[in-house]
């Protein structure tokens, strides 16, 4: 950019433009050391077992959305980087595909890094872990019995012709049509946003699979590849593994993938009907 001094050699009308663009930034600067500080006040539950007495409460933390991120998760990292370093929670993706920062933000279950920071600075928004869970610290479940369930289902291609030696090494194909089926299933993040707003698995959920486990079943139920539906179906016939579901639809409405748990549990029961028909 030109100096004062050596505007001598321009024309007027440079002389013009160089002289507004300096009072421009001049303006911008001005109005950038006078932005006011945008104070959003933040809830969070804590909760430390290794500190002795130490009982679950809420700590408040006041967060300049000027300076922050647009995402609930982008205000947690900054109160842990910036203000607290003790609170703890997981996180990893920051992409709503890893499931890791599930909690439940302003009474709905979902991912810290999919939901919205309220800009009503006049409202507190306040954090929890996932409910009915048992909490290891802060926002942190203990996801153990969520885990379990999922494994006992056994969530993979099982073939009765499949020799242990062959498996990682045969192919087996699946037509378009056949592969579709699976869509609104698959994309499952096992995030336990669903499950845990289940009030059939917060009072029984030793027994009951969930919404979240339950789905994943009927994916493998489904998939024309494999060739254990029946015994997987059979799994299902004690009177808390499927049928513990009131269809309440609270697991449809928190998924923050947008799936439909309860739609899937609904036709693994009318499988359960065909099959003992």
């Amino acid at each position: 950019m030109a100096s004062p001094a050596s505007l001598v050699k321009f024309s007027p009308a440079k002389k013009a433009l160089f002289m507004l663009s300096q009072v421009r930034g001049m303006a911008a600067a001005a109005a950038a050391t006078q932005v006011q500080p945008r104070m959003k006040s933040f809830k969070v539950y804590r909760f430390n077992p290794d500190k002795p007495g130490d009982k679950p409460h809420m700590d408040t933390y006041q967060v300049d959305l000027n300076q922050c991120g647009p995402m609930v998760l982008d205000a947690l990292i900054k109160i842990k980087t910036e203000i607290d370093p003790t609170l703890t929670f997981r996180r990893s993706c920051r992409e709503g595909i890893c499931g890791s920062c599930s909690m439940n933000i302003n009474g709905t279950n979902t991912l810290a890094c999919l939901a919205p920071i309220d800009e009503n600075l006049g409202k507190t928004s306040k954090v929890y872990p996932l409910p009915h869970m048992y909490v290891i610290k802060d926002l942190v479940p203990d996801m153990a019995n969520f885990y379990a369930q999922y494994r006992a289902i056994e969530p993979y291609l099982r073939r009765k012709d499949m020799k242990e030696e062959d498996y990682g090494k045969v192919s087996h194909l699946q037509s378009p049509e056949d592969r579709k089926k699976l869509d609104g299933l698959y994309e499952c993040i096992l995030c336990a946003c669903c499950s845990t707003s289940c009030p059939s698995y917060w009072w029984s959920g030793d027994r009951y699979m969930g919404p979240a486990v339950l789905m994943q079943a009927y994916r493998w139920m489904i998939d024309s590849r494999d060739e254990t539906t029946k015994e997987r179906l059979e799994q299902m016939e004690d009177k808390f593994s499927v049928f513990r579901c009131h269809t309440i639809m609270n697991c449809t409405k928190t998924c923050p993938k947008g799936l439909n748990p309860g739609k899937a549990i609904g036709e693994i029961k009318k499988l359960l009907y065909t099959f003992k028909g």
